[in-house]
């Protein structure tokens, strides 16, 4: 890969990342009281357990970037502290993107496989906001104001919700 195909990469990897980050404000943040222990079935994780998840997916991202396979199974904790975890990793690794440090693995890996399948989860965790009876707004999200590097918790207001 050349050197500018691939910055153009890693930017469209730190794209990803804050429209994650900006996507993670709404379903996570001021989420219901208990809504870390709502479980729909037998089979199915509770809402901790995919937010522990997606933290260890992001931790998994960056060690990826950085050359490594490392996976960590965590433990779901306090839901607040989940939050936290998946804004301090989803930062981690834009930093890493946005330095000058090689990535060890291509960037279309990185999107497939970690990145993507937190998408996913973030939607699961959506869904079931609604079923808890706080469903998440709907929002027109080619509209939202995302950019690379804002990744925090601190996001751009909705330009455009609707219910």
């Amino acid at each position: 890969m050349s050197a500018d195909s691939e910055s153009g990469a890693r930017e469209h990897l730190r794209h990803t990342a804050a429209t994650l980050a900006y996507r993670g404000r709404k379903v996570l943040c001021d989420a219901p009281e208990g809504f870390g222990s709502l479980k729909i079935g037998d089979t199915t994780r509770t809402s901790g357990e995919i937010l522990a998840h997606i933290g260890d997916l992001l931790d998994w991202a960056l060690s990826l970037a950085q050359g490594a396979h490392a996976w960590h199974e965590s433990p779901p904790g306090k839901w607040e502290d989940g939050v936290r975890r998946f804004f301090t990793a989803i930062e981690r690794f834009d930093g890493y993107l946005a330095s000058q440090a090689p990535l060890g693995f291509p960037p279309e890996k990185l999107f497939q496989g970690p990145i993507a399948d937190a998408l996913t989860h973030l939607g699961q965790l959506s869904l079931l906001r609604r079923l808890a009876g706080s469903a998440v707004r709907g929002e027109n999200y080619f509209m939202a104001d995302i950019v690379a590097g804002r990744v925090g918790p601190d996001q751009a207001a909705p330009r455009y919700e609707f219910d």
